[in-house]
């Protein structure tokens, strides 16, 4: 099964952390990540760039509105995630509560990840969508 580990922050966590050293913060993240490697549960992760909140597209009316994301409604960012591939939503839990985060405001949101066999296989887009991943690769 695959789930996805987001990390989320709040202005109270980006104030704790400011005065961290960046190099010390990679190497724990780093630290985190070899050990999921070696175990053969992590297959991605990503940062996200909190200097550039980036857009948010709204399809509430008929024309979608892009405005200055990330989500004025809230005080939350996510900030980065991971993909893991793991037996359970327990065991992935379990390595997000291993994680090299704590302090104020920081959470870990866990997704399954749903996959293309989960689909219906007769539905012809099913099928093209799997055609594309094997030319792809990724399959």
């Amino acid at each position: 099964m695959k789930f996805m580990l987001i990390m989320r922050a709040t202005d109270e966590t980006f104030a704790a952390y400011e005065n961290v050293d960046f190099n010390e913060m990679i190497a724990v993240m780093g630290k985190f990540n070899e050990e999921m490697m070696n175990a053969g549960v992590m297959i991605g992760g990503e940062g996200l760039d909190p200097e550039d909140p980036g857009v948010v597209v709204d399809y509430s009316s008929e024309t979608p509105v892009v405005t200055d994301g990330p989500y004025g409604e809230t005080k939350e960012l996510f900030n980065g995630f991971w993909m893991l591939e793991v037996a359970s939503k327990e065991e992935a839990v379990e390595w997000a509560k291993r994680a090299p985060m704590q302090g104020p405001g920081s959470k870990m949101e866990i997704r399954r990840v749903t996959e293309i066999d989960e689909f219906p296989q007769d539905n012809e887009w099913v099928q093209k969508e799997k055609g594309w991943r094997e030319q792809l690769g990724t399959a």
